[in-house]
């Protein structure tokens, strides 16, 4: 069996991997050209839980409507989303390098929750699971942050940080799913599937 996934995250297609799903990527536009449907932009006073859910759930229907624009063979579209939650506001991804700055000194000692969405879509039938994490960093000094911003790592990246590169040497304390703070939950991820009829 083989899905659509619709991200362009390099992360998402190696978690794929690692689990054995075959697929095939649909890809959704973004930055100026972004679709309206899948616009990530938060609501004002939006709830971080049911943001999450909302952008996923968009960008899952959204790939499910081009697969069938292209005149594609029908199979699942499977999207996710990921965000951070800090004190009750989101973090999405820095706008810039002084945004990318401002946000690890707000984490920097301070606990936060990693918030990854994934839903399914497939013959007008969607199915969404939510993986909650609970990160915690150590405190940072000044250098390590701009010297972390310098590296580039943080630019694409819901909070600032990617866990599985070089911001690994932040996170003091973790309780959840590590991949669901990669950008895909595999656990969750392979049950949603299951509901889909694979088989692991």
């Amino acid at each position: 069996m083989r899905l659509y996934l619709a991200s362009r995250s390099p992360r998402r297609r190696e978690l794929l991997t690692q689990i054995g799903i075959a697929f095939d990527t649909v890809l959704l536009r973004e930055g100026s050209r972004v679709d309206s449907e899948t616009d990530e932009t938060p609501g004002v006073g939006e709830d971080p839980v049911a943001y999450v859910e909302r952008i996923a759930r968009a960008k899952a229907e959204h790939g499910q409507r081009i697969v069938i624009e292209r005149h594609l063979p029908p199979r699942p579209v499977l999207a996710a989303d990921t965000t951070l939650e800090f004190a009750g506001r989101i973090i999405g991804k820095p706008v810039d390098a002084t945004d990318a700055v401002d946000i690890l000194r707000r984490l920097s000692g301070q606990s936060h929750r990693v918030l990854t969405g994934v839903a399914v879509t497939y013959l007008g039938c969607t199915e969404y699971v939510l993986s909650v994490s609970e990160v915690r960093f150590r405190r940072l000094d000044e250098h390590e942050i701009r010297h972390y911003v310098m590296s580039g790592e943080p630019m694409d990246k819901a909070g600032a940080y990617g866990i599985q590169g070089r911001a690994g040497l932040f996170v003091e304390h973790l309780a959840g799913s590590y991949t669901g703070v990669v950008g895909l939950p595999v656990c969750e991820t392979g049950n949603l599937l299951k509901r889909f009829g694979w088989q692991f």
